[in-house]
């Protein structure tokens, strides 16, 4: 099958426009029968005629209406390209994609989000993708996604074409959470002996600083499940009775609620939140500002 010719299409859609095929055969400074036989070539090729004259006026028939529908779309999106590389002036509605490692916290997204829900505007959408860290970096670099939010730290790639940035979005305190009916008998550790742990696996950046806490105090503690997803560790921590390591934000409701208690934050402990972008000349500018807010905007 033979390509679409673009050139007649453009010609057709420009006609359709107008609704006059002299005032566009004057513009594209061409004659009207040249201007014709674009169009007619075009019919050709979609097998259907697209004009009907009545009273002397060109009118679309419902191929017609069709074939021009796609064509607004095409033009219209080559003209906001062009405005784009040539001026960088970013199209009326722009759409973000965020990708997210799949095991973060939902409460975080949520207010790192918060203000493109909250914007009065409807030129905004947006949409997001929970996916293996591999899986991100990879539409990252496609350009598929315009950031990846994450809780452990890329370093910067070695090869040119996948410089990874990464900037710390938010940092967040960690804290033995568990039954709001538990009362431990003292501080970390002595007071949690006997207690079962529901625990991120062990590659986690939570659970890494709690095993360091752990050997510095010479404590084992007593597993009774490992989780990377933190809604699944959240209801864990919230239906078994066990206590957990987390921060305070993904639990909020729980800890609202007096259905989880919030016992003590541990030393020096942090989950950290971060971006990972990678260099570009038209960054969008909705993303720009999500990336300049403060970090404790996002605490």
């Amino acid at each position: 099958m033979s390509r679409l010719n673009y050139h007649h299409l453009y010609y057709f859609w420009r006609v359709a426009s107008e609704g006059k095929l002299t005032r566009v055969a004057e513009q594209q400074h061409v004659s009207q029968s040249a201007l014709s036989a674009q169009i007619r070539q075009l019919e050709e090729r979609m097998g259907k005629p697209l004009f009907e004259r009545r009273n002397r006026k060109l009118v679309l028939t419902e191929a017609g209406r069709q074939v021009f529908n796609y064509a607004e779309v095409i033009f219209t999106k080559g003209e906001e390209l062009e405005s784009l590389i040539s001026r960088g002036i970013e199209p009326e509605q722009q759409t973000i994609r965020i990708g997210m490692l799949s095991t973060m916290s939902r409460n975080f997204i949520e207010s790192f989000i918060e203000p493109l829900l909250a914007r009065s505007e409807r030129d905004v959408s947006f949409s997001l993708h929970a996916m293996g860290m591999t899986n991100l970096l990879n539409g990252l670099a496609r350009h598929e996604l315009d950031v990846v939010l994450t809780n452990t730290q890329i370093q910067p790639s070695g090869a040119p074409a996948v410089a990874w940035q990464s900037q710390l979005l938010a940092r967040q305190p960690l804290s033995i959470i568990g039954p709001a009916d538990l009362d431990p008998a003292a501080a970390f550790p002595a007071g949690y002996q006997g207690l079962r742990w529901v625990l991120p696996g062990a590659n986690h950046e939570i659970r890494q600083g709690f095993d360091a806490l752990c050997s510095l105090h010479q404590y084992q503690p007593d597993i009774l499940a490992e989780v990377d997803d933190m809604a699944m560790l959240r209801l864990l921590a919230r239906d078994t009775g066990a206590v957990t390591v987390l921060p305070e934000v993904v639990v909020k409701d729980e800890l609202q609620q007096g259905r989880l208690r919030g016992y003590e934050r541990l030393p020096n402990l942090f989950e950290n939140f971060f971006a990972i972008t990678l260099p570009r000349e038209f960054m969008p500018s909705l993303v720009s500002e999500l990336l300049s807010r403060s970090l404790k905007d996002l605490a």
